[in-house]
């Protein structure tokens, strides 16, 4: 069985990829995604008054965190030497929402991009967890590769930044 999905061997059992003859070359992923709340949640997070404390703060550390264990969440990935990760917020007052952008860097021999998006899911859901008590319907959406620069296949860069 041929499969252009790499994490299947020629008998379409899941497999963790080779990666020992691959060159290490600088790889970079972005990621982003938003979580949608209520005005007032929002304000709440913006003031700094939620009861759990500084909102963003604790979900940037939290999404660093997640791209560090991405190969313990993520059955097949790799685990990587992270030289970079970095988490990002972004207030939307007209959409309600936080959008949260994570960058994530390596040399080695494969990519980043998984790390990235866990570090955005990450810190979604802290946001979510920390707001919960006064917003169970946030939304998280949206969540994906912006850009992954490095390897083999090269550059990848999504055309415009709306989903």
């Amino acid at each position: 069985m041929n499969s252009p999905l790499t994490h299947f061997d020629a008998q379409g059992q899941a497999h963790m990829v080779d990666v020992a003859g691959k060159p290490a070359t600088r790889r970079v992923a972005v990621a982003q995604g938003r979580i949608c709340m209520l005005p007032a949640t929002l304000a709440l997070i913006q003031q700094g008054n939620a009861k759990k404390g500084d909102v963003l703060g604790i979900a940037r550390i939290a999404g660093i965190q997640g791209a560090k264990k991405t190969s313990e969440l993520i059955p097949l990935c790799h685990p990587l030497a992270l030289t970079r990760v970095a988490v990002e917020f972004e207030v939307d007052e007209t959409g309600s929402s936080v959008v949260c952008t994570a960058t994530a860097e390596t040399i080695g021999p494969t990519g980043v991009e998984m790390e990235a998006l866990t570090a955005v899911n990450v810190a979604l859901l802290t946001i979510y967890d920390m707001c919960k008590a006064v917003d169970r319907g946030m939304t998280m959406t949206d969540v994906r590769l912006l850009e992954k620069h490095g390897g083999k296949s090269g550059s990848y860069v999504r055309d415009g930044t709306a989903p």
